[in-house]
């Protein structure tokens, strides 16, 4: 593991930037560049049409802004800077998305669907204050998808099925790979590991939130790690969510084990989302019940939006873990702090 800090200039403030970056030992990419850009399409091509399939989707156009103070924008953490600029035709502001976690669910309702029935789509975003490292961008690309589902689906048991199906998907596009570039071997498990995060705690109460996963992905390969946003018994939260999308007593995160990074690699974000009770338990524990302002939280308030499971699944993410990737960036295209680059460039990574 190679650390280093940067310092930069910026309005005569001196900023101090930490980033970790993994070199794996003797690392090569397996495929040519551009064998890779035919690579990154044909996972693209396998794996959205097996998940329109195990899940019962249609694919469906999605926007890159929406209006500033929709509340449509996800808010992440709460603390996260949206990207934003005015608009000459309209006289008003926009935003770039963050993700699509609450435009789905509105789309939903819109196009009429029923339960059972869902809708996936590019999603591209810029989030501009994550930290870059080899599996952290500041564009992010994913399939979002939503799903209509019954109140009486709004269960744990259903939420697993629902995530074996995904896994699925993956597994199955892994094989399709491997079998297009024999050099690219491995497997991914297709049976997943379900943990919550409390149960890790307990097992692991001295080690951090990422430790934690690292050590039962090792351990497990697969794993859906359940119940992420609220604090643990130790006080703290496992990872932040937002309090108004996910259900934090139905959702979870897929963590595959990576090989080449030699850790645990998060492809994708999901869960049962919040009906008007999570909903109002969970902005009062953020302290946000100013959000009840909005018009997407009053239709979820009053029953208007449908009950729906949704999530993202990195594509770049995928697509790294899938070809033996190092680096995000060699699937994606992106900007990247100068150091990094070279640092890579020197380690025979090469950044698109």
């Amino acid at each position: 593991m190679a650390l280093f800090s940067v310092k930069y200039i910026k309005k005569r403030k001196v900023i101090i930037m930490s980033r970790s970056l993994y070199i794996p030992e003797g690392y090569k990419p397996a495929l040519t560049l551009r064998e890779t850009q035919h690579a990154i399409k044909y996972i693209k091509d396998i794996f959205q049409q097996a998940l329109a399939i195990v899940l019962t989707l249609d694919r469906v156009s999605a926007p890159l802004i929406v209006s500033k103070g929709s509340g449509i924008n996800d808010d992440l953490n709460g603390v996260e800077r949206k990207v934003d600029f005015d608009i000459k035709e309209i006289g008003s502001e926009a935003e770039v998305v963050q993700s699509l976690a609450k435009w789905k669910r509105m789309a939903l309702y819109r196009y009429g669907y029923e339960p059972g029935e869902g809708i996936y789509t590019d999603m591209n975003a810029i989030r501009r204050d994550d930290d870059t490292d080899n599996t952290h961008s500041i564009f992010v690309d994913q399939w979002d998808w939503e799903k209509v589902i019954t109140r009486e689906q709004r269960t744990v048991e259903y939420l697993k099925e629902t995530v074996k199906n995904v896994v699925k998907a993956v597994a199955y596009t892994k094989r399709k790979v491997s079998n297009r570039y024999p050099q690219i071997a491995g497997k991914i498990c297709d049976e997943p590991f379900f943990i919550t995060a409390q149960e890790l705690e307990d097992m692991y109460p001295d080690k951090t939130g990422h430790e934690r996963e690292r050590l039962i992905t090792k351990e497990h390969k697969t794993v859906f790690l359940m119940g992420i946003g609220g604090k643990l018994a130790s006080g703290k939260k496992h990872d932040g969510r937002a309090p108004d999308y996910d259900d934090w007593s139905l959702n979870g995160d897929i963590l595959v084990w990576d090989d080449v990074l030699n850790d645990s690699l998060e492809i994708s974000s999901m869960g049962i989302r919040v009906d008007e009770a999570a909903l109002a338990k969970q902005l009062a524990e953020c302290g946000a019940e100013d959000r009840m302002q909005y018009k997407y939280h009053q239709m979820i308030a009053d029953g208007t939006l449908p009950l729906t499971i949704g999530g993202g699944i990195g594509q770049s993410r995928l697509c790294m873990l899938l070809l033996d990737k190092a680096h995000i960036g060699e699937v994606q295209s992106s900007i990247w702090p100068q150091d990094m680059i070279d640092k890579c460039a020197e380690n025979g990574i090469t950044l698109l």
